[in-house]
Order: C-alpha cells, then structure tokens, then sequence
C-alpha cells in the first residue's frame, strides 16, 4: 500500500470523492504540514500550528495510480486560491499536496503543469508541493462526516461555493 498527503481546504469536503474508486483503501482526515505534535482542531483553526486541515489516503498502486488520485483531487477544490478555500480563509485552510518520494514530487509538479497548459482555470494553479513530514489523524467526530452528517454536508458543499466552482471547471463530477 502507499499514501497520498492532500490538502484542499476543510477535510470534510476532501474524502467523499475518494470513496467509489477502486483501489482506495482508506481516508483518514487529518493535521499535516506543522511543529505542533498531536493537535487539535481548536489549535489547527487559529492558523497557529503551521498544520493544514488534509487526508491521508491508503491505495493500492497496482489498482489506481497517484496520477489517477491527483486527477480526483484537482477536482474537488480551487487550486489558484492559495489563502484558503470558498468562505474557509486562513493558513489552515490552505491547499497543498504533501509529497512522500521524489515520484510523487514528479507527478505532482508535472500535473500542475500540464493543468495550467490545459486552461482550466481562469489563472494559474498556485497549489504548493511540499515533503511530506507529519499527519495526525483528526478527532473521531471528524471522520467521514459526508457520512455522520449528509444534510449538513451537502449545505456546507453548496452554500461555501465548492460545488458550483466544481461544476463551473469540471461538470457534475461528484455530488
């Protein structure tokens, strides 16, 4: 098994997309990226730890690539909005994909480019590629709250702008 790092904004919102693809293995939301070992989200919030709110996502490279999770990735956030995303501002928020070798490097910065060839997104993606170095599994209430929480969910989704930028780059690619 290997592990993708990736931040796109609030966790809630980055582990359904995952979820119907054959391969993964789990998703787990999460800290990453910052100095304080163990935090909360209260903690992670204040934008004080240098943690980012991220999943960490199980595969199986032999059923779906890390090319294959990027490409799921890129459509589920704003990736030329490095200062948050939707109505969620702050450091904490921001996104950013968390390399864990050189090949994931690679991809990732390759990915990049060839999505700003492309033209998808009216300016360039600003999304940093950064070493993976921590993950700290977020509280349990957390944990696939598209699941514990479907109404409040999908309010979230539509009422934060999400969906519709979504729909606006991508089309209906995930509800």
């Amino acid at each position: 098994m290997s592990q993708a790092t990736l931040a796109g904004g609030c966790f809630w919102c980055s582990v359904k997309p995952f979820t119907s693809y054959d391969g993964i293995e789990g998703i787990v939301s999460g800290y990453s990226g910052g100095h304080v070992e163990n935090p909360t989200y209260e903690q992670v919030c204040s934008n004080t730890t240098g943690h980012v709110e991220a999943v960490q996502i199980t595969y199986d490279p032999e059923i779906i690539s890390y090319e294959d999770i990027l490409d799921i990735y890129f459509k589920t956030f704003d990736p030329t909005d490095d200062t948050g995303q939707f109505f969620d501002r702050g450091d904490s928020y921001r996104p950013v994909i968390f390399y864990h070798d050189t090949d994931q490097q690679q991809i990732a910065l390759e990915k990049i480019r060839n999505l700003d060839v492309q033209g998808i997104f009216d300016k360039p993606i600003v999304t940093p590629v950064e070493p993976y170095k921590n993950f700290y599994p977020a509280e349990t209430h957390h944990q696939d709250y598209y699941l514990k929480n479907p109404q409040h969910y999908a309010q979230y989704q539509n009422g934060s702008g999400r969906k519709a930028f979504i729909e606006k780059h991508w089309g209906n690619v995930h509800d």
